[in-house]
């Protein structure tokens, strides 16, 4: 539900902080902060939900929530820019201090709750580690990491340059709770670190699907070969789940340009297991 009840109403939020992602400078996360503290509280959403930012004049676009439920008074998003996306270019011309608009949160998430006492497999692929970036967050946190068991993140992205969250990355990789695998399909500069596909490198890699569920969030192609690996490694169609955040328009099952036959992926999804996905047309 929107602000004072109304669902097309944005909470009012400010640029808190602005980093870019990546070296094409077209990928930009921003930290907002809400004009209104009761507001903050009033936004509760959980990891793999979307949301809509809104520029008065300019119009809204759904990007999902990056941010992890625990990171209290701030909402994080990373946003690429499209040539033709005159919100997302808008945005990226903002400075520190701009205030926008939130709508939401939206949709299904995560399946968190049920996925508490077993081993997490996260595969993400380009900037769609958004939402995976707020779950990886949310079971590192102190409060909730003895609730999962083995964590495994895959994460994929075209050239060193695209990798997203570099100093999560390096933090991540120095735990000793979570196994972290960064890949990129071509090796560039000095980069030492493993080069080829997400699929590819889920094979060797071969993450055990014993009490385990995999989220899977990236490009088409990366699903269309992840998901095979997954099933070969013994992982069945309900404990494989997907976002397709992509699909989404007006976030509230108005507008009706997410509907996969009579699905809408802003309301039915846009988490889904894989089983759910093959019960539904495949024009997804």
């Amino acid at each position: 539900m929107g602000n004072n009840g109304n669902p097309y109403v944005p909470y009012r939020v400010v640029i808190d902080q602005i980093t870019i992602e990546n070296e094409a400078q077209d990928l930009k996360t921003f930290d907002l902060k809400f004009v209104s503290p009761a507001d903050a509280e009033r936004f509760q959403y959980t990891c793999g939900q979307f949301a809509e930012i809104s520029i008065l004049g300019v119009g809204e676009s759904p990007i999902g929530i990056a941010s992890s439920p625990m990171d209290k008074g701030i909402l994080t998003f990373t946003v690429k820019k499209y040539p033709t996306g005159v919100v997302t270019t808008s945005l990226h011309n903002m400075e520190v201090g701009d205030e926008i608009g939130v709508r939401g949160p939206y949709g299904n998430s995560f399946p968190m709750r049920e996925m508490e006492g077993q081993n997490v497999v996260i595969i993400g692929g380009g900037f769609a580690f958004t939402t995976l970036r707020s779950t990886i967050k949310y079971i590192l946190h102190p409060e909730n990491r003895s609730r999962y068991l083995r964590l495994d993140v895959i994460y994929g992205a075209r050239s060193p340059g695209e990798l997203i969250y570099k100093k999560e990355l390096s933090e991540w990789g120095k735990r000793d709770d979570i196994n972290l695998y960064v890949t990129v399909d071509k090796a560039e500069g000095d980069w030492k670190g493993r080069e080829g596909f997400v699929p590819t490198v889920t094979k060797e890699v071969a993450p055990s699907s014993a009490s385990a569920f995999a989220l899977v969030c990236g490009p088409p192609i990366m699903l269309k070969f992840t998901i095979p690996v997954l099933q070969q490694l013994g992982f069945t169609p309900e404990r494989i789940i997907n976002s397709l955040e992509m699909r989404m328009k007006c976030g509230i099952g108005k507008c009706g340009r997410c509907n996969i036959g009579n699905k809408y992926v802003c309301k039915d999804g846009p988490v889904f297991t894989l089983k759910q996905l093959q019960e539904m047309p495949t024009e997804y």
